[in-house]
């Protein structure tokens, strides 16, 4: 089994997708302004009537260009059955890992952990005094939080899928660039708004058009990366057929184009 390269391709695409996916859970609490991390002053755009706009946007975007292309990369060589696949596993495996941070925040903090060995002696105002107050405003993301990232994950995945092969059957084997960055453009649009709806217009009752703008500048930043990223899917894929040979990694791009039977 470890000696085939289709098989090993597979297991290493899949770990670096779903640790991929969970990670962009867990860090995308934070929120940072791209514009001030690159040095820039914050953009003031007013979009839909809503002013003071700029690239606000979560930590999680720092691996969403990984996923981008580890998800096309599969649905060149394994199809809609493998993207499939490892979609509804990293969503299973988030489902899981966040139950398991909800049982760790509701753990009874041990005094020490919690106040004294956190404490900064030589300068009190540097120190964290309630460190499980932290640990739950760190890790504990509301429920309409993950259930929008949950849903528009999957919903973006599949679509990503559908859009990406009807495409290659436009095209044939050529122009990867148009596949790819086309099913991204697509997925993305759909995922850049339904985690907003569903978490901050549903469950946190935010204006729709707040809700709306706030979408428009991440999907912005979403087709500006998909773009700028179209290199790096040719030099993996390029890396990845020498790694198989031409005759395998034709053969599985060959039986990944074929129609699905579920």
């Amino acid at each position: 089994m470890f000696k085939d390269k289709a098989v090993i391709l597979f297991l290493v695409l899949g770990a670096f997708f779903i640790t991929n996916a969970l990670v962009a859970q867990m860090i995308g609490v934070k929120i940072f302004s791209l514009e001030a991390s690159l040095g820039f002053d914050p953009f003031d755009w007013e979009i839909l009537g809503v002013s003071g706009l700029g690239f606000n946007l979560t930590a999680g975007v720092l691996l969403w260009p990984v996923v981008f292309v580890m998800t096309d990369i599969v649905n060149e060589y394994y199809g809609q059955k493998g993207v499939r696949y490892l979609s509804f596993l990293a969503a299973g495996l988030i489902s899981y890992a966040m139950v398991m941070i909800f049982l760790s925040i509701n753990l009874t903090p041990n005094e020490w952990w919690a106040y004294e060995s956190n404490a900064n002696t030589e300068n009190p105002g540097l120190g964290i005094r309630d460190m499980n107050l932290a640990f739950k405003k760190i890790f504990g993301q509301g429920l309409w939080i993950i259930v929008g990232s949950l849903v528009a994950f999957l919903v973006s995945q599949l679509l990503d899928v559908l859009v990406f092969h009807q495409i290659r059957k436009w095209t044939g084997e050529k122009h990867l660039w148009a596949r790819a960055t086309g099913s991204t453009l697509v997925s993305q649009f759909i995922d850049s708004y339904i985690v907003l709806l569903i978490a901050f217009y549903i469950g946190n009752d935010w204006e729709l058009v707040r809700v709306l703008a706030i979408g428009t500048v991440n999907y912005i930043y979403k087709f500006g990366m998909a773009i700028v990223l179209t290199p790096a899917l040719y030099i993996v894929h390029f890396a990845i057929d020498k790694f198989l040979g031409k005759e395998l990694a034709n053969t599985l791009k060959e039986q990944a184009a074929l129609p699905q039977i579920r």
